[in-house]
């Protein structure tokens, strides 16, 4: 099987399309025909390599994916070949004390398609029968492999870990990463007062329009953290969602508002930060960590995208012979929402 990916670590360079063996569905296991898969930031890390991270290689990458179910191992229920499902990249094994008590996202054993696993950027897929749902019926193959993963994040980053209340504020820092666009809808969902703060004044419209109150540019001599204070009225903001880490994290916890939280989802500018805890113990504030979902933050993800109420954004769309073109769209600073790759049907 051939799908889109690496066999040695490094930048995008050593991408290329690879040979794979073709999946075959155990026990409790699905197999797609993928019809659509979406890149995320994790794909950079993964192609990178991730210290303590054993990696299959050659590796497929793409943790997003949406198609067709074409084959089911023993024991599946309620599949049905041609099913029209997406998959929920989070991998969990059911049987840790975490797992039974309804916290997938903090089992021992969690893992991700596409980063423990090959991934999506190809034409078959096999995941556990749990991890697929149908696809909401507002939404195309296109635009199910834009959510997955960024809206679950987004969720309980947001929801569950920041605990965000309506008439909260909430700062999300970056406009262009698929996080980003979610995170923005989530807030508005809540009713919390929205603030995103960028480096782009283009992006900053698009997050007007996606539904943030308002937006912020913050350049080096304007920086982040004065920003948010002047917008915020000098009170401070409640809740910050910084994904970029060792450039904007020390100036979002400068930024929070006493009891505020900064909640931490990733680290794509870097991953070592020097903090003044004074901040932090004088404004009884917290930092708090977030990745992935459980299965019921998943699902109540899904609710919202079959409701409308949650929309992917969706940047650009490429044929899975594009890929290296896709790739390097989806490193672009002008980058707004998720690339995707198409896959034909046969």
């Amino acid at each position: 099987m051939r799908g889109f990916g690496f066999r040695e670590h490094g930048d995008a360079g050593r991408l290329e399309f690879v040979d794979v063996i073709e999946p075959t569905p155990g026990p409790g296991e699905v197999r797609l025909r993928v019809r659509a898969a979406g890149f995320n930031r994790l794909d950079r890390f993964v192609l990178a390599g991730i210290p303590g991270v054993p990696i299959e290689r050659p590796h497929v990458l793409g943790s997003d994916a949406a198609g067709t179910i074409d084959a089911v191992g023993a024991g599946v229920e309620g599949r049905s070949l041609g099913d029209r499902v997406l998959v929920n990249p989070g991998l969990w094994d059911g049987t840790c004390d975490a797992c039974l008590a309804h916290h997938e996202s903090l089992c021992r054993a969690f893992r991700i398609v596409g980063e423990h696993t090959q991934g999506a950027a190809a034409p078959y897929l096999v995941v556990p029968a749990r991890n697929v749902h149908a696809l909401p019926e507002r939404l195309g193959f296109e635009e199910a492999a834009a959510a997955p993963l960024v809206f679950q994040t987004a969720w309980r980053a947001l929801l569950t870990v920041g605990e965000l209340e309506a008439g909260e504020t909430v700062a999300i820092i970056g406009a262009g990463g698929g996080a980003a666009t979610a995170a923005v809808q989530i807030a508005r969902l809540r009713g919390a007062r929205t603030v995103v703060a960028t480096r782009s004044e283009e992006k900053a419209e698009r997050a007007r329009a996606l539904g943030a109150d308002e937006t912020v540019v913050f350049s080096d001599e304007h920086p982040l953290d004065r920003r948010l204070w002047e917008w915020s009225g000098k009170r401070g903001v409640d809740l910050i969602f910084d994904s970029v880490g060792a450039p904007t994290l020390p100036r979002s916890v400068r930024a929070i508002a006493r009891g505020g939280r900064v909640v931490v989802i990733g680290a794509t500018a870097g991953p070592v930060v020097e903090i003044d805890v004074r901040t932090l113990f004088w404004r009884q504030g917290s930092i708090r960590g977030s990745t992935m979902a459980d299965a019921a933050e998943f699902e109540a993800v899904l609710r919202e995208l079959d409701r409308g109420t949650l929309k992917p954004v969706v940047d650009r769309v490429f044929d899975l012979e594009e890929a290296h073109e896709a790739f390097r769209r989806f490193e672009s600073p002008d980058v707004v929402g998720k690339v995707v790759l198409r896959l034909p049907a046969t």
